[in-house]
Formats: C-alpha cells, sequence, structure tokens
C-alpha cells in the first residue's frame, strides 16, 4: 500500500512547478489504472504495510477517491485558463487524496480517526479559497464545527477501547462486543453527521453551494462515504447495542429521507437541488446499515459507490451551466436544450441514473436497500414508497425546468460544450453503468 502512497507525496512537489497542471492530471488517471490492476476481492486485509492494508471495501473506496479526484481536475479547467493559484489549487486536490487513501486504508482505528479529520482540512481550504460567494466563511464554520463536535466523543471512546483491550487494531477488535451505551453514542455519533443523517444535515447544502465544482464533486463523491465506511467498521463492535437501537436511526433516516425530498422539489438553485438529494440517498444508505443484515451491508456499499459517481457528475452538470450562465438560479437555467443542445443528452443520462432508473448501479444498491428495510419491518415500506417516488419526482423536476421551457431573454449568444467537458461527464456516466455488467464485485464483499 505504502508505493501509492509516495507516488502521491512525490506529486506534492511537482504541483508548484510552472506548466506541470496535465502532468499531474496525467498521473491521477495513471494512478487508478495502476491501482485496478492490484484488484482485491478478499474480505480480509491484503497488501498490508506498516499501519495500511487493504480489503474489498476500501479496495471499491479508494478507487472511487482517485478517480474523483483525477476528475476534479478535469473539472476544473477554469482554475488552469484565469492561473487562480493553479498550484495551490492541485497542492490542495493532492492532499485531499492523500488523506482519503489513508483513511480507507488504515488497520487502526486511531490512524483512521486521525485521517479522517485530516481531511477536512483540505476540503475547507478548497471551499474558502476557491468558492464563490462570500458565504463560504460561514459555509466552512458549519462544516468545521459540526463534524469536529460529533468527532471528539469518537475519539474518547478509542482511547477508552485502547485503555481497556490494549489494542485499536481493527483485524484485533473483532470478538469484542461493547455493552456500554455511551460507547455506542460515542462511535457513531461522528459517522452519522458525516453521512449526513436528516436532523444533522445542515452543513451539506450550505458546504455544496459554497463550494467550487472540485470541492462538491469531491464532497458529494467521496467525503460522505467516510460515514458509512466507518460505520461498517465500528459496527462490529457494539453489534448487540446496534440490534437493540438501530430503530431510531432508521426511524429517522427514512422519515428525513422523505422530508428532504419534498425540500428538494421547492429549490430554486440547481447546485442546492442535487446537495438535498444526496441527502436523501445517504438517508437510504445509513438506513441499510443499520438494519444490519447481510442485503443490507451489501447494497450499502454499491448505492454509495453509485451515488458517488452520480452525484459528482450532476455537480459537473450544474457548473457547466454556471460557467456559461453565471447563475444556477432554475430561473435563469431554463430552456437549456435549445442553449446546448448536446449537453441535454448528459442531463437527461445523469437524471435518470440519480432516479435509480436501468440499467445504472444506484438501480442495484436501491433494490437490495428496499429488500433489506421491507425485511427489516414491513412498515418501512410507506417511506420507502414516498421515497422512490419523490426521488423520481425531483430528478424529473430538475432535469424538464433546466431543459424544457422558454430560453431566459437575457441570453444572447448560442455556447456548446467543450471535449473537456464531455469527456467528464463520460468518465462519471461510464463506470456508473458499466459496473452493472460485474454487479456481483460490487454486490457480494462481505
Amino acid at each position: 500500500m505504502l508505493k501509492y502512497l509516495f507516488m502521491l507525496i512525490f506529486l506534492t512537489p511537482l504541483c508548484f512547478m510552472e506548466g506541470l497542471w496535465w502532468v499531474i492530471h496525467s498521473m491521477f488517471y495513471l494512478m487508478t489504472y495502476m491501482f485496478m490492476y492490484n484488484f482485491i476481492l478478499s474480505p480480509y486485509s491484503c497488501s498490508l504495510s506498516y499501519l495500511f492494508g487493504c480489503d474489498i471495501l476500501s479496495f471499491g473506496l479508494i478507487l472511487l477517491s482517485i478517480w474523483i479526484c483525477a476528475l476534479m481536475i478535469t473539472a476544473s479547467g477554469s482554475v488552469y485558463q484565469h492561473s487562480f493559484y493553479g498550484g495551490l489549487f492541485l497542492f490542495m486536490v493532492v492532499m485531499l487524496m492523500i488523506m482519503l487513501y489513508c483513511t480507507f486504508s488504515s488497520l487502526s482505528l486511531f490512524s483512521f480517526y486521525l485521517f479522517f479529520e485530516g481531511s477536512l482540512i483540505p476540503t475547507l481550504l478548497l471551499i474558502m479559497g476557491w468558492g464563490y460567494q462570500p458565504e463560504r466563511l460561514q459555509a466552512g464554520v458549519y462544516l468545521l464545527f459540526y463534524t469536529l463536535l460529533a468527532s471528539l466523543p469518537l475519539l474518547v471512546g478509542l482511547f477508552k477501547i485502547y485503555n481497556n483491550y490494549g489494542s485499536l487494531y481493527i483485524n484485533m477488535l473483532l470478538n469484542i462486543d461493547l455493552m456500554n451505551i455511551m460507547f455506542y453514542f460515542c462511535l457513531i455519533m461522528a459517522f452519522l453527521v458525516k453521512m449526513p443523517m436528516f436532523l444533522v444535515h445542515l452543513w451539506l447544502p450550505k458546504a455544496h453551494v459554497e463550494a467550487p465544482v472540485s470541492g462538491s464533486m469531491i464532497l458529494a463523491g467521496v467525503l460522505l462515504k467516510m460515514g458509512g465506511y466507518g460505520l461498517l467498521r465500528v459496527f462490529n463492535l457494539v453489534s448487540t447495542l446496534g440490534l437493540k437501537y438501530n430503530f431510531m436511526w432508521i426511524g429517522i433516516s427514512m422519515v428525513g429521507g422523505f422530508l428532504v425530498s419534498l425540500v428538494c422539489l421547492r429549490q430554486m438553485d440547481l447546485k442546492s437541488l442535487i446537495a438535498y438529494s444526496s441527502v436523501v440517498h445517504m438517508g437510504m444508505v445509513l438506513g441499510g446499515i443499520m438494519t444490519m443484515s447481510l442485503w443490507g451491508l451489501e447494497s450499502t456499499y454499491t448505492l454509495m459507490l453509485a451515488h458517488g459517481l452520480c452525484s459528482s457528475g450532476l455537480f459537473c452538470l450544474a457548473n457547466i451551466s454556471y460557467e456559461r450562465l453565471g447563475s444556477r438560479s432554475l430561473l435563469i437555467n431554463k430552456g437549456l436544450m435549445n442553449f446546448m443542445p448536446s449537453m441535454t443528452l448528459w442531463w437527461f443520462l445523469l437524471s435518470s441514473s440519480n432516479m435509480a432508473a436501468p440499467p445504472s448501479l444506484n438501480l442495484m444498491g436501491e433494490i437490495g436497500l428496499l429488500n433489506c428495510l421491507v425485511g427489516w419491518s414491513w412498515w418501512s415500506m410507506i417511506m420507502l414508497m414516498l421515497m422512490s417516488f419523490f426521488g423520481a419526482a425531483y430528478s424529473l423536476y430538475l432535469y424538464s425546468y433546466s431543459q424544457h421551457g422558454m430560453i431566459y431573454s437575457g441570453i444572447y449568444s448560442c455556447s456548446s460544450g467543450y471535449t473537456r467537458e464531455y469527456l467528464l461527464l463520460m468518465l462519471h456516466w461510464l463506470p456508473l453503468n458499466i459496473l452493472v455488467l460485474k454487479g456481483d464485485i460490487c454486490m457480494l464483499w462481505l
């Protein structure tokens, strides 16, 4: 595992050299393919080094991280064109990638915590340095304090476990079952905020709306998945308490998912709509994890990968419109079919993936989650029906409002997409729909 880490560390000096933007960009893609050839399907930790190892769960998420980071640089062409601190921007992306790589491949819960929190810093600097509106300072503070406040109990809980058992290695804690309810809340609260669960989701739309496109992509694509990954890792420590108390979180995430999908239907801001739809999807993912059933854990993983690609692609689309029109409001972004006809196809493909239409990976994940939640309790069917219906409704609303109708009268020129943008969208959509053909890899990771 260290070879990829060294590759990333040695990329950092290149960020500040003149004219190496596209070199670093290509190195990220190269790294994706190198990592892909290291294919890991084992449920046990393989390719072990001092603190790092990789099983199939971390393999998928690390691969997603490298891929999204490569796409972030592709999407941020405007930073390069306007020479807006390009070197520093690349440095932030590489640092963020190092943090994510270490988070997902940590074998010790303490190093996992360290890098889990460390990934906040580059994200915060991305939002504050390259965001669009002055409100980005407030968004950054929200992001920082929500996450840090919930993470402190986690740290205390980990120290207590270390005090009691003398180890924090994940594979050494397999047979431990903690019976203290304080442990239960300490260990999972940080991840619930990171997911984000309904009621503690307020930082997410704020952060998304103020972040630059690269910040939104990495937030939606990978940082929300860290919550799910953390829950999957710590739940074997509190499994008995989980079976007893998880109904609370499932209830909150189901009802919350429905309420947030109603909120989506009232959004006028493109990015805000996509950000709230992330909360809905993560609500389903959280419900799946909390059932602690085989179906739930498998489909959670699938939907996390699918949502990472799909949501990230939608943020790219919103940004493409924003760069042309200078606004993200749906009152101005309408009739885009007349303005950029060829981009409408990508709007359609990604919106349909967002509402879990076949053949996307979202569909596979959601079918598994429906199965496990209905198996867990028959009553959850009501909320799932509402969530699925309104999920389709807001995806349709997003697509039809932005593409159809009369074009905004303030636009006088017609503009097409760049090849870079079409390539960027294809690289989001293709893996999302090709991975279904090898769905067993995404599902049977247990």
